[in-house]
């Protein structure tokens, strides 16, 4: 794939398309006839999402409203109550929780901590997003998850500013309200899938995610995965391959990969023919080290770093999870790993206004689908695939912690 290329499809995609939106679509749709431009045949996959349009949100800090953002699916409604700043979750902060409005020391929380704030009596939940020194004061749109909430009862959240929350604790705030009032409802997320057949009906999957945050064009998190994807497919296309290369572009990543969750649901089925996961996130940027984060045996770690010896290419591949939707295939037992150049927030940030095609170098870009587009030849060209089924019990564990199933130590 050309440079020229590359630039075109961050150019096209270069707009926020967050899950479950039009613009969301827009881009699967985009995505399907790049694949077809490329001779492969691409299909959309629709899945529900619960979607959330906020009408009105407001945060009162005694008596003085301060900028917000509700979280969508939090319910509507209003609470009021003493504020309490928890910088921390161990037992001894979350006890003093009860019947306040707690502010948290980010812009989210997971299962166990929001189970233990609704065990301990907490009323509502303030977060905060940004930086109190960046001329923009944007406040990220969040969504309170089903699969953090579990079987509890939703509480009323809202987002607002860092600087805000600072100013809150330094003019010593006593009483803080929530209000929300929004419209819920099931709407439909999509994955966009195509496939390049081998000779064994079974299959390597390459998965990248190409949904964005509220505030983000995407371009590394995560346009950069997709056009890796196509890259591979670009080169790979022409040649005669003993296993099949299924493509999968994700939809809904950003709200707890719920788009590569959805496909091993469905294609339960067919779990059994992928012999193994390869998913980009994030690539190509200017500063950064690439890494290899392989939720398989610990061989392939070591192959990598052979591979990447041969090649010439640094790669630092470790045994682990990593938060993407390499994470659902491995949780239900297919060999996974995810491909990424990490570069500082400084240089590359995501989440946030900064995230589009400038922090991109499509040179490193070529790089880099080259490393991969020779990792995926080797396997699927592979007489039998060398990476065995058997999911090492340290990632087990990991993968329990990172979906809820126990609680970390």
């Amino acid at each position: 794939m050309t440079q020229e290329r590359m630039r075109q499809i961050f150019a096209d995609t270069d707009f926020v398309h967050t899950s479950g939106s039009d613009e969301e679509l827009r881009v699967a749709e985009y995505l399907k006839a790049q694949c077809e431009s490329l001779g492969v045949p691409a299909r959309l996959e629709a899945f529900p999402v619960p979607m959330g349009e906020i009408e009105a949100a407001r945060v009162l800090a005694d008596g003085r409203e301060i900028p917000c953002k509700g979280f969508t699916c939090c319910g509507s409604g209003e609470v009021e109550g003493e504020l309490y700043y928890m910088p921390a979750q161990d037992p001894v902060s979350v006890a003093g929780a009860k019947d306040k409005i707690v502010l948290m020391d980010g812009s989210g929380i997971g299962f166990y901590g929001y189970q233990d704030l609704i065990k301990a009596g907490a009323r509502g939940i303030l977060f905060q997003y940004g930086n109190m020194h960046h001329p923009n004061d944007d406040i990220d749109q969040r969504d309170l998850r089903a699969a953090v909430v579990g079987e509890e009862r939703k509480l009323l959240c809202a987002m607002i500013h860092t600087a805000s929350a600072v100013e809150l604790l330094r003019s010593g705030t006593q009483r803080v309200s929530i209000s929300i009032r929004q419209r819920e409802w099931e709407g439909a997320s999509h994955n966009v899938v195509a496939e390049l057949p081998g000779k064994r009906d079974e299959w390597i999957v390459l998965s990248a995610h190409y949904d964005t945050t509220s505030l983000s064009h995407g371009s590394y998190d995560n346009m950069s995965g997709c056009v890796g994807i196509l890259g591979v497919l670009d080169a790979l296309k022409d040649q005669e391959l003993n296993y099949g290369l299924r493509l999968l572009f994700c939809g809904s990543e950003e709200r707890g990969l719920l788009g590569s969750k959805a496909y091993t649901r469905d294609h339960e089925a067919e779990l059994s023919k992928i012999a193994l996961n390869i998913n980009l996130d994030m690539i190509g940027t200017w500063l950064g080290k690439f890494i290899a984060k392989v939720s398989a045996e610990e061989k392939l770690a070591g192959y990598l770093g052979y591979l990447g010896a041969e090649l010439g290419f640094p790669v630092e591949a470790r045994i682990g999870v990593y938060s993407s939707d390499s994470t659902p295939f491995a949780d239900h037992g297919v060999p996974a790993l995810s491909f990424a150049r990490l570069a500082s927030g400084n240089a590359a940030p995501i989440h946030c206004r900064y995230d589009l095609p400038e922090v991109l170098s499509m040179a490193q870009m070529e790089k880099d689908i080259a490393f991969i587009a020779a990792f995926t030849r080797r396997m699927a060209n592979s007489a039998v695939c060398p990476v065995s089924r058997d999911i090492p019990e340290k990632v087990k564990t990991e993968l329990d912690e990172y979906l809820f199933r126990k609680r970390k130590q």
